[in-house]
């Protein structure tokens, strides 16, 4: 447990966020603060979400905020209210590889101007994850980051990876700090926004009228399936065979099912399941299991199933027809990807991974894009809106992250750009993007 840190009310950061800001209240939050009645002092604050099948029915949340981003934004914001409760948290950076530290340190910088705003005290550690960790440890994971991780309220990742760890001999590569990482601390539901800011429609590859009210939430399940599979190759030459398992229990779907089913009531309603069934049996038993928790427990809920290669499809010609969207590790991968480039970039969209208990994970979506590595050319704003949702959902600090969300779609506004969604036109630097959105914040 960390330290010193506060509580604001009894129950879990969801189920707060969805009791403080019911979907009406959420869309018209802007900037202002909607107080609650604090908890007991010195209480901890650890991000504790329902358990699946425990409580879960405090859990549905607003389509425009809590498990995802508001991009809905005020006229005329409202100033800021400082908080009446002070924060203290512990907050893990793992800057990572590539472009990590560069958009990592703005959305460190965003994070410590809230920190100033609204009185809190935040703590940041730095620790390796990834390439840079393999260099200097010889582990993609060292033990050290993992205690750290442990013991902290919440933790921003940057990016793994590049081409100078992609020797297919390696013993280890960096990916496999990030699988284990989401293994060590039981983050089992990856959820991933697809929304587009109102400002950036025009930046996307689909047409306007395909693509306008697309806003889909992403539940992938981290632990299970194909990636954490048992491997094994045999044989040489012609006869070299490799193979690795698809594997998942009746328990890991059902609890990722509940957290979707349980999102989808807090938003239309409508939950799409992705799976294989026509080929593999894993997807089998995910089809079987998946319907009888929706029969039995979610019947409210406007439930449908389609494969995976007909959901990246229609992803394409009618993005906007979906809203809360289930699937296992590698489909989830592979799908969230597409979506992704659905607004027009990588570099705008963030993601949470969530565990029963203990710190969540927070990140932006895209690689370690080596390429412009150092170049001062990144976009930082989907690390800048992970640190929204790590504030959300472990801090429990809603309008701290709306404060961001605001900021964001402020500068976006204003006509600032980096590179890749200036779609030819004049950009700025990685940090000129941290400096507008920190100094939209202290207006």
């Amino acid at each position: 447990m960390a330290s010193g840190v506060k509580e604001r009310a009894p129950l879990t950061c969801l189920q707060q966020a969805a009791s403080r800001f019911p979907r009406a209240a959420i869309k018209s939050a802007g900037r202002v603060r909607t107080d609650t009645k604090a908890g007991a002092a010195g209480s901890d604050l650890r991000f504790k979400p329902v358990i699946p099948g425990a409580d879960s029915s405090a859990l549905p949340l607003g389509k425009t905020g809590g498990f995802g981003y508001s991009t809905r934004f005020p006229e005329q914001p409202l100033p800021l209210q400082t908080s009446p409760v002070t924060l203290k948290a512990s907050i893990v950076l793992l800057p990572g590889d590539g472009i990590g530290p560069e958009i990592t340190q703005q959305a460190k910088r965003v994070l410590e101007t809230i920190g100033e705003i609204f009185g809190h005290e935040f703590t940041y550690q730095s620790h390796l994850i990834g390439g840079i960790a393999i260099d200097e440890t010889g582990d993609p994971l060292p033990e050290e980051t993992v205690q750290a991780c442990r013991h902290s309220d919440a933790i921003l990742l940057g990016a793994v990876g590049g081409p100078k760890w992609d020797d297919p001999s390696a013993k280890t590569r960096p990916e496999a700090g990030l699988l284990k990482i989401r293994k060590e601390l039981g983050l089992f539901a990856n959820l991933r926004p697809i929304k587009l800011f109102d400002q950036l429609i025009d930046a996307s590859p689909l047409r306007r009228e395909i693509i306008e009210g697309t806003d889909i939430l992403f539940l992938r399940e981290l632990t299970g399936g194909i990636y954490f599979g048992e491997s094994s190759r045999s044989g040489s030459g012609v006869d070299e065979t490799a193979s690795q398992a698809m594997v998942y229990s009746v328990g890991e779907v059902e609890r990722i099912v509940r957290l979707a089913a349980q999102a989808a009531k807090g938003r239309d309603n409508r939950l799409t399941s992705v799976d294989k069934a026509n080929v593999l049996e894993p997807s089998r038993l995910w089809r079987q299991a998946a319907a009888r928790v929706m029969a039995e427990e979610f019947p409210e809920v406007q439930y449908d199933v389609v494969l995976v290669d007909a959901m990246a499809m229609h992803l394409i010609n009618r993005p906007s027809d979906f809203d809360v969207v289930v699937t296992g590790n590698m489909f989830g991968d592979i799908l969230t990807d597409e979506a992704s480039m659905l607004p027009g970039s990588l570099g705008m969209l963030p993601s949470a991974s969530l565990g029963s208990d203990g710190p969540g994970l927070y990140e932006p979506i895209h690689g370690s894009a080596p390429d412009i590595a150092g170049k001062g050319i990144a976009n930082p704003l989907a690390t800048i809106l992970a640190a929204a949702m790590l504030l959300r959902h472990s801090l429990n600090a809603e309008p701290e992250a709306v404060a961001i969300e605001t900021a964001v779609g402020d500068v976006l506004a204003a006509g600032l750009r980096t590179a890749d969604i200036a779609r030819g036109g004049p950009s700025v630097s990685t940090e000129a993007m941290g400096d507008a959105v920190v100094n939209q914040l202290k207006q």
